[in-house]
């Protein structure tokens, strides 16, 4: 009896994580046309403001619905990059609406990014980022400051939030906590995106191109710190490593 229950328990285990691999494949093969068939047309749209434009004002509510969609499928599938939507959204609704909708959309795709992460784990993270780039953030599943730390760093302009936004769901902070740094936390960066595509939109070109260079020197120096608390939270691990193999 003993013996039927464990092979039954083996079983199930094997069958658990045949339909975990079968499903983390259809999730990529998935992303990749939705990347193909969908992400670059949507980029290149977003790319002529004044059809994205035309189109948002055409369908009203419609119209701050789809961007919304647009919004959270690029952050679901991480390959499409966020700035031309962000710029779009300037343009589009103007500084105050276009970042309101972008905080909204990005609360709703880091959501359901973190939700995916935490039924699919690591793996599914793997699918978007390789593990080198995934295991320099191990120091926020381990440090006791690791909210505040998360917090620190998506908050800076210039961090990779998609990567940030995938490892926060193989993190113990509460989805709720998650929720409002990943939605507010990106307040910085967002709104920068915003004024100059709203300045463009205006045809203020002077203060569109005063507000990206800005952006460029605060994200430079947003990712340098960034690199810096990796770094320095990986130290300590390697000096602990080394020490263990000198112990053996």
């Amino acid at each position: 009896m003993d013996k039927t229950n464990k092979n039954r328990t083996e079983l199930s285990q094997s069958s658990r994580r045949i339909i975990s691999a079968l499903s983390l494949a259809v999730f990529l093969l998935l992303s990749a046309a939705v990347f193909y068939f969908i992400g670059l047309p949507m980029l290149r749209f977003a790319s002529d403001p004044d059809k994205f434009r035309a189109l948002v004002n055409e369908h009203g509510i419609g119209g701050r619905l789809i961007y919304i969609g647009m919004v959270v499928l690029q952050i679901t599938v991480a390959l499409i990059p966020g700035e031309p939507l962000e710029i779009a959204a300037g343009y589009a609704f103007g500084t105050v609406e276009g970042t309101i909708l972008c905080l909204l959309a990005a609360g709703l795709g880091s959501s359901l990014v973190i939700l995916l992460v935490r039924r699919f784990g690591t793996k599914l993270a793997e699918v978007f980022f390789t593990r080198e780039k995934l295991s320099k953030l191990r120091f926020l599943q381990a440090s006791p400051r690791r909210t505040a730390i998360f917090a620190l760093i998506f908050m800076l302009p210039g961090t990779p939030k998609d990567l940030l936004c995938y490892y926060a769901g193989l993190t113990d902070i509460k989805l709720g906590t998650l929720m409002f740094i990943c939605s507010v936390g990106r307040i910085p960066s967002v709104l920068t995106s915003t004024l100059g595509g709203d300045a463009l939109g205006t045809k203020s070109y002077i203060l569109a191109a005063a507000v990206f260079a800005l952006t460029l020197l605060v994200s430079a120096g947003g990712f340098w710190v960034y690199s810096r608390i990796c770094s320095k939270h990986q130290e300590p691990a390697s000096a602990e490593k080394g020490a263990t193999k000198c112990v053996r």
